[in-house]
This record gives C-alpha cells, structure tokens and sequence, in this order.
C-alpha cells in the first residue's frame, strides 16, 4: 500500500527526522531556522505521535506538530505511525523511512541522538542511519506516490544532534540571531511544558524553568567556539573541509 503521505513530499535541501514530534524543534530547529534563511529548503519527518508522552494526546501532538512546522517554515511535515516506544529495527520501518528519504532526495539529514536519557532516541537513531545507508542500494526496492519504482537516493552526510544527555559534540552550529525563534518553536508544544494549572502529572520537561535550561545548554554549546548560542551535532563519520578557513 502506498501511504497518502508520500503525495505531500518534495525536494528539499535537509530532512529532520524525529522519532516524536518536538525532537527536531527542541534540538535542531536553530540550525534549521538558519539555513531557511539562507535560502536553503527543510522537510521535516516524525517516526511516532508521541502517543506515550504523559501530557497531551496524539491528536494534540498532530496540531503541536503542524503549528511547528508552519512556523518554521517547513516545506512539509509528515509522520509515519510508528508505535511510540514499541518500534521495532525491522525491515517493515526501514522501507516507511527510504521511501521519505527518496521522496524528498534531501543532501542532508538530521538524526536523532546516538544516546540518550529516553531509550526512544538512540534506538530510533540506528534505524534511521541505516535506512540512509540502504536507501542508496538500487536493489533496495520502494515504491513512490505515482506508484512507480524510485530511484535510489543516499544523502551527501547525516548529523545526529544532541538531545537531553550532555554528548560531546563533533561540531556546533552558530544559531545565536535564532535562539528566540527556537524558543518560539518548541513552545508550539504546549501542552508539553509548564502550565500551573495543569492537573497532569509533572515530567523532565514541565519545570517552570524548563526554557531557560535550553537556553543554558545552547549557550554552553555556543562557548567554545565564541558564538552566544550553538546546537551540537554529532557525526555518522569524519567529517572533511576544502581548506582550514572553512572552521571558525
């Protein structure tokens, strides 16, 4: 079956997948915000609905998601109804993921974390490196939206950024003139966050200072290489530049 979501996909420059909705935004959306405006085009992946998360619903996470997205400036957001926590590494997930990978042909991809403190993260983070890898076989068969075979595609590189656990990072990304509009961004997922009259129950992320964390943990980012703010990638290998002025 050929899933309607395909028909809403079109070349972009970056994919962002997620394995939950505000993964991308809490993460990346600095540097995804960045390269928007420098003309650059961003689509935007989600595994699950988040259907686990203990506030809000799936449904709520939908409109979370496509606010998001909006805001951002993506040119689509699309999920592909993995089971929140209870995904597997198998064929069937790594097809759902090439397909959107070939649809959209993107020259990079952002990954989720490696590891982290949710065991979603770093499992969902090889399933989604390995379906880069196998989306550029030719015999790795999938169909498109027209019905008809695509073409391999294999990005030029794939980053992982960093998520709650404090990784060291491979490189970071100067997002110091987006830290606002990220913060923008992540708060699109309310129902997620700080709300004192809420009678759901508290989680990591309801802390009234939960924003200034973030905040914190991409200025920390940001200090070795004297930008205010940075997000932190790390690599799926070793990463080369054309000459040593490329680094800042």
């Amino acid at each position: 079956m050929i899933p309607s979501y395909l028909s809403n996909i079109e070349k972009v420059d970056i994919l962002a997948i997620g394995v939950h909705p505000d993964d991308v935004e809490l993460s990346a959306s600095g540097t995804l915000l960045k390269h928007i405006d420098a003309g650059k085009t961003v689509g935007l992946l989600d595994m699950t609905r988040g259907e686990l998360g203990t506030r809000g619903s799936a449904e709520l996470r939908d409109k979370e998601g496509a606010a998001a997205a909006e805001l951002m400036g993506a040119a689509f957001r699309v999920n592909l109804r993995m089971a929140d926590g209870f995904f597997t590494y198998s064929k069937e997930n790594l097809l759902k993921i090439i397909q959107v990978i070939r649809a959209a042909q993107p020259e990079i991809i952002l990954l989720n974390a490696k590891e982290d403190r949710h065991p979603d993260h770093g499992r969902s983070a090889k399933l989604q490196a390995d379906a880069c890898f196998y989306s550029g076989l030719r015999k790795t068969e999938t169909l498109g939206a027209d019905r008809e075979v695509q073409e391999p595609w294999r990005p030029r590189a794939f980053y992982h950024y960093i998520q709650d656990r404090d990784l060291k990072p491979d490189f970071v990304t100067d997002i110091s003139e987006y830290m606002d509009k990220k913060i923008e961004l992540v708060k699109c997922f309310s129902s997620q966050f700080h709300d004192p009259d809420s009678d759901e129950p508290d989680t990591p992320l309801t802390g009234a200072d939960f924003f200034d964390i973030i905040r914190s943990k991409n200025k920390t980012f940001g200090r070795p290489a004297n930008f205010a703010y940075a997000e932190g990638f790390q690599t799926g290998r070793i990463p080369g530049v054309k000459d040593l002025f490329s680094l800042t």
